[in-house]
């Protein structure tokens, strides 16, 4: 992580600070539009570390959203379900990740959002849940997924930057 600060301190980015050991960056940045920013990260990631990056963005204003649409009661019994947030590539919609996210009955529950899914899956049911088969989906080079406390945190972490 501390490489990964490095280079966006070396392309000039602002206030940059990383968060545990998943690839979260937050930083300032001149306004340019989060689709050029995104692409201009790809890149400059690509060079510095030699691997095909994809890049899931989110600006302060977004993520704000993400936590306050929450549906209601979401990450509210942490001792009895798993809670994430699915965000979404654009131009990947959640109507669409929707249908490549399946639920399973009495174990999964999602929700679409504004460039996000929810998910939550029971913590006494979770080998049978389907979120774990994400990862070998074709939809999955569009998504990353966070849970709600790190969710919740890099919220906090923007606001205080």
């Amino acid at each position: 992580m501390a490489d990964l600060r490095e280079c966006f301190e070396a392309e000039g980015f602002r206030d940059v600070v990383t968060y545990i050991q998943s690839g979260n960056v937050i930083f300032r940045a001149p306004s340019s539009g989060l689709r050029t920013l995104t692409n201009q990260i790809e890149k400059m990631l690509a060079a510095a570390f030699d691997y095909e990056a994809s890049v899931v963005m989110r600006s302060r204003k977004q993520m704000r959203a993400v936590v306050s649409d929450a549906p209601a009661g979401f990450g509210e019994q942490p001792e009895t379900y798993r809670y994430d947030v699915i965000f979404l590539k654009a131009p990947l919609t959640a109507t669409a990740a929707m249908e490549g996210v399946p639920a399973r009955s009495g174990v999964d529950e999602s929700w679409a959002g504004s460039g996000v899914l929810y998910f939550s899956r029971r913590i006494d049911q979770a080998s049978r849940s389907y979120l774990s088969r994400l990862a070998s989906m074709p939809l999955y080079q569009r998504v990353t997924v966070r849970n709600w406390n790190t969710t919740t945190r890099l919220l906090e972490l923007m606001e205080k930057a």
